[in-house]
């Protein structure tokens, strides 16, 4: 099962049956998370709509920096589906096996960047103490060359899989067989 509950599945848009057989096409799968949403086609739509747009759409953050992200939030929120899944992306992205691994471990033993480390430390800020996020917090991503629409999207994604990860650990959500395998 991909999820503990027994949702059966809807009935979906064409448009949505489209992006399931994209999915297959490109990937080989449908990645569990979409048919975890498939039993309810606006709720399908909504997810995959805003992922999209915070994943994929240009932005002055790299995909792998927005994989990076979703990581680092999954790992403070013990997410076993999407460390899984965006821990391969990162992989993959990276051509970095290990940085996928201390991604989703511990991103402050990774070698990274001043730029990546002020985003990541921004991202894991606003998962552990979101009360506590103020100017000086902005004012460093700013300092790491970030501008405003980078600082909005660094948030929104960190925002994104904070309800991601809540979502998939609620349902017992199982990451796919194929992500273990990808980019080792």
């Amino acid at each position: 099962m991909v999820t503990a509950l027994p949702l059966p599945p809807g009935t979906l848009s064409a448009e949505n049956q489209a992006y399931f057989e994209k999915c297959q096409e490109k990937l080989g799968f449908i990645p569990n998370v979409l048919l975890a949403y498939a039993h309810d086609d606006a709720k399908l739509t909504a997810f995959a709509t805003l992922y999209n747009d915070l994943m994929l759409a240009p932005s002055g953050l790299s995909k792998l920096e927005r994989e990076m992200i979703a990581v680092a939030v999954s790992s403070v929120n013990r997410c076993y589906y999407c460390l899984t899944a965006h821990g391969a992306a990162v992989r993959q992205l990276s051509g970095d096996p290990v940085l996928g691994e201390l991604m989703a471990m511990n991103y402050r033993a990774a070698n990274l960047s001043v730029r990546h480390r002020a985003m990541l430390d921004f991202a894991v800020k606003l998962t552990e103490t979101p009360h506590l996020v103020g100017e000086s917090d902005r004012n460093a991503l700013t300092a790491a060359g970030f501008g405003p629409r980078d600082l909005w999207d660094i948030a929104a994604v960190a925002s994104f899989f904070n309800m991601s990860n809540r979502m998939a650990s609620a349902v017992d959500m199982r990451p796919n067989p194929q992500y273990h395998a990808q980019a080792r």
